[in-house]
């Protein structure tokens, strides 16, 4: 089955991976109409935003009703977790608009680490090696704790936006840290929490593209998680991402696909998990050996502001090979060149930080895309409405040459209290 030639596509989400997918999307030639709910300034200017929240399920499928809607392509991970698939799945009225992301039963490869952690033993796809508690057996917890050499990993169960892994050098620290997440720091996500080995290498993200049988790998990117230069401070949401990934070469991904991504996919299918959709797979590259530290079920944030712009085939006709089948006839074009983002964020993120501060430059940016993460419209002018504001990509011949470009586009942008890294890929040179 296919849908038709010409297509409406509802997008769900806000951020720049939602922007960076508008973008995208609104090039292929098989698109008719776009909406994004609830969208930012930026995929205004791709599609139409609508005021829909992505997990009022019923509000979207009123639209999608109304709006003659062909494909529900969905950009974070809350819809997916809360079940958007197996809602439409099980509406006889929607059941044949197809929802591009897992089931809800997939969706627990992010919803839940231990059911993730469970998952990669059982199918026997390289990992750390782990253990679950509760706050019954914190004493259990802390004992293991012992058991394991500094740095102590610990991990929300739960969804906890990207900040509930702790990684502590001290074994005190670690039993203390321990106390706060099973008393609530990160609310019902950390009700559970994983503790598990600490992995000595360097990461990278895998994305891969799959309708439940077949898959396609996507470009490898690399991101940023802490706030400060040097990997210093908080985990935020993603500071910036390259791609593609120097130490991430043909033999390396040949391990990578030999002994993790056909083992998740073929796992899926053994397991009966309805999965149609996108598999983020966090590496650690460990003296040239892959390890999955995590899975997450959608595109990663920033990462995707890096990857889909090296994509040149139709991403819509990739879409399509997700939901009815037959990815494997899908041809995947990639730029041989290096894509850079770097996020712009407001000032006190990933704490407390001030919204509403006009967003000017925006017009003088032609070496580079930048993709919306937290903004608003009004009265013509752009303001910050989030976190992460801006995620500002470039294209170059090489790492330095994309970054550099980034960089020069960030400077002619300007709002009070701006922050960015300003070591984004260095460590890869």
């Amino acid at each position: 089955m296919k849908y038709p030639e010409s297509v409406n596509i509802l997008l769900l989400g806000s951020g720049g991976r939602e922007h960076a997918f508008a973008w995208k999307i609104a090039q292929s030639k098989r698109l008719a109409r776009l909406y994004i709910a609830p969208g930012n300034a930026g995929t205004a200017v791709c599609g139409t935003n609508v005021d829909i929240n992505p997990v009022n399920f019923a509000a979207v499928k009123q639209f999608v009703l109304s709006n003659n809607i062909n494909m529900v392509v969905v950009g974070p991970e809350e819809p997916l977790v809360k079940g958007i698939y197996d809602f439409f799945k099980e509406d006889h009225q929607i059941s044949n608009i197809p929802v591009i992301g897992p089931s809800t039963v997939g969706a627990r490869l992010e919803g839940s680490k231990d059911f993730a952690k469970d998952f990669m033993i059982r199918h026997r796809i390289p990992t750390a090696a782990y253990r679950s508690f509760t706050k019954k057996n914190a004493d259990e917890a802390k004992a293991f704790l012992e058991t394991l050499k500094a740095p102590y990993v610990l991990k929300a169960d739960g969804l906890a936006a990207g900040k509930g892994v702790l990684i502590v050098d001290s074994l005190e620290t670690a039993k203390a840290e321990l106390d706060t997440m099973l008393n609530g720091r990160f609310g019902h996500a950390g009700d559970t929490v994983v503790i598990e080995e600490f992995l000595s290498g360097i990461e990278c993200s895998v994305f891969v593209a799959t309708d439940g049988k077949n898959f396609s790998v996507l470009p490898v990117a690399k991101d940023y998680k802490r706030i400060g230069v040097g990997d210093t401070g908080p985990n935020t949401g993603g500071m910036g991402a390259v791609s593609p990934v120097p130490f991430a070469d043909a033999k390396f991904m040949d391990k990578v696909v030999s002994t993790i991504v056909e083992p998740t996919v073929k796992g899926l299918s053994a397991d009966k998990i309805d999965y149609k959709g996108f598999i983020f797979i966090g590496l650690m590259n460990v003296q040239g050996d892959p390890y999955v530290i995590e899975y997450n079920v959608r595109m990663g944030d920033p990462e995707t502001e890096a990857v889909l712009p090296r994509i040149e085939s139709d991403i819509v006709e990739l879409f399509q090979g997700i939901a009815y089948g037959g990815l494997d006839q899908y041809e995947l074009k990639i730029t041989p060149a290096t894509a850079a983002t770097v996020v712009c964020v407001s000032g006190g993120y990933p704490g407390d930080y001030a919204k509403g501060m006009e967003i000017k430059g925006l017009g003088n940016t032609a070496d580079s895309i930048v993709f919306h993460a937290g903004t608003t419209a009004k009265g013509g002018k752009t303001f910050t409405a989030g976190g992460r504001v801006l995620a500002v990509t470039s294209f170059g011949d090489n790492i330095t040459d994309a970054v550099g470009k980034s960089y020069k586009t960030i400077e002619g942008i300007g709002y009070e209290g701006k922050y960015y890294r300003t070591d984004i890929g260095k460590d890869l040179l």
